[in-house]
Order: structure tokens, then C-alpha cells, then sequence
């Protein structure tokens, strides 16, 4: 699921509107909008991680839909590829 779909679903589940959620966000919610539409990109890292205490959801999973790191793994970035190289090595057996 993409991001946009991905937030659309949990807020509409939650019973959460649009422009309420848009202005606990602090965003437009024309702007909003587009981005569950996916007409924008997901958003800067901030709002991804608002998003996500908003919806009650993990913000590492936001930031996988949102196809990105989370900020702290990308200061780290070789320790996560190594990790990850190591976590297929041991799944292939």
C-alpha cells in the first residue's frame, strides 16, 4: 500500500477528518489531500512522524510506505546495510 492510501485508511478508520487531521498537522488540507492521492511525495520527516502519533501507528512502518528511512537509520546508514546484508545471509541459510 502506498503511503498516501496507507494514512487514508488508518485516519478514515480512526473517524478522523480530513481537515482535522490536516490542521493537527498544521498543513493545508488541500496539501494533505493531494499527498493521500498521491499527487505530492510523502511529506518531510516531521510530518511523517506527527502523522503516525496521530494515527497511533509505528513511525517506522510510516516511513516504510513513505519508501524512506526513518532520520536516525540514515545517520547510521552503513551500520543498517550491514545489518540488513547479515539478515539475508542468515534467511538464506
Amino acid at each position: 500500500m502506498s503511503f498516501g492510501a496507507c494514512v487514508r485508511a488508518r485516519r478514515t478508520a480512526l473517524g478522523i477528518g480530513l481537515n482535522d487531521f490536516a490542521e493537527r498537522l498544521d498543513v493545508s488540507p488541500a496539501y494533505w489531500s493531494r499527498i493521500e492521492r498521491e499527487m505530492e511525495k510523502p511529506p518531510r520527516d516531521e510530518l511523517i512522524e506527527r502523522a503516525a502519533a496521530i494515527l497511533g501507528v509505528r513511525m517506522d512502518d510510516l516511513f516504510v510506505e513513505a519508501q524512506r528511512l526513518p532520520p536516525d537509520m540514515r545517520k547510521d546508514m552503513a551500520k543498517v546495510v550491514l545489518a540488513y546484508r547479515r539478515m539475508r545471509a542468515i534467511n538464506r541459510g
